[in-house]
């Protein structure tokens, strides 16, 4: 490519998603026109703030912390200083250099590349419309601790990682912080394969786990949604889990994170479809006495519409006749 066309395709042309484009380009006018993936990959990660923010957190909370602990480094706001550098010898000081290389080179030889495997427990391509998706559902903050993407990166994590057999399905991503997301790592012993199996778990006769395929209208890895068969309201709606559970309480978080998206799913094509539906009521009955009639957990999603009932104040506390009114 000439050098006005290179030019205009930067300055002009270059649609960008993320910085990726103008960094490669950058790398390989700094390496003569060419550069293998390593380095360029090493120039992605110098521009990643996210990336710098999870180590300035390893730093301050970690190794630093421990080397403060032994007397070895100072603090001071965000700086550090080596205890007793200023008395070193130039020759001292190689020779720490070449300490602390042998060091990292030992315990690299005796670990080999686990010592990273925490950065690569969801190792794999996972599209940016995807991660914007999982971002979006989780309103741009970790869905641990709530700080928001404005303070710090957020990753995206597989609740069951792929290594345990998770998939790329939405249901099973979660917006987490760097620091949670480090925090999470692969060290989780539970046996996946068990939890797998119960996901496929259904009741003979129970009228939820042998829906008929014409009456679900969405669905995801692990649950459904349908139209109840006797509406409070018109296009009245049920969230039900696939595995067969008896009640909410039961189920596991992968579940509940893929009923909750089936219920804002539902929630959005009922008003698209209706747009005199300006509210909602959201129930789950547990057990006999709550009202449940058939023992296998479901969601209530009924639109409501402006004079759908005289009084509507109160809502779900009509469960108790006499409590609505207050």
């Amino acid at each position: 490519m000439e050098f006005h066309a290179l030019l205009d395709f930067i300055r002009t042309h270059m649609r960008m998603a993320h910085i990726y484009q103008p960094v490669m380009i950058r790398t390989l006018l700094d390496h003569r026109g060419e550069a293998d993936d390593e380095h360029i990959a090493k120039d992605l990660l110098s521009h990643d703030r996210s990336q710098i923010e999870y180590y300035q957190q390893i730093t301050r909370n970690m190794v630093g912390r421990v080397l403060r602990g032994h007397d070895v480094v100072e603090r001071e706001g965000r700086k550090y200083r080596l205890v007793g550098f200023d008395k070193f010898t130039p020759a001292q000081i190689e020779t720490l250099r070449e300490a602390c290389d042998e060091k990292l080179s030992e315990y690299i030889s005796n670990r080999g590349n686990f010592i990273w495997s925490h950065r690569r427990k969801s190792a794999g391509y996972i599209s940016g419309t995807l991660k914007f998706e999982v971002l979006k559902a989780a309103k741009f903050r970790c869905e641990l601790c709530g700080i928001s993407a404005d303070e710090v990166g957020l990753e995206v994590d597989h609740i069951i990682p792929r290594n345990k057999g998770g998939t790329d399905d939405l249901s099973n991503l979660q917006a987490l912080c760097y620091s949670h997301y480090a925090m999470k790592q692969d060290r989780d012993d539970t046996d996946f394969r068990a939890v797998r199996e119960s996901y496929s778990v259904r009741k003979p006769g129970c009228i939820f786990c042998e829906l008929p395929p014409e009456r679900i209208i969405a669905q995801n890895e692990l649950a459904v949604v349908i139209h109840d068969g006797f509406p409070v309201t018109p296009l009245h709606s049920l969230i039900i889990p696939k595995r067969h559970v008896s009640d909410f309480f039961e189920l596991g978080v992968s579940e509940m994170k893929a009923c909750i998206f089936l219920l804002q799913r539902a929630k959005t094509a009922t008003v698209l479809e209706d747009r005199e539906v300006v509210g909602f009521n959201v129930g789950v009955n547990v057990g006999e006495v709550a009202g449940q009639t058939i023992m296998h957990c479901h969601l209530h999603l009924m639109p409501r519409r402006r004079r759908d009932t005289e009084n509507p104040r109160g809502g779900v506390r009509g469960v108790i006749p006499g409590k609505m009114a207050y």
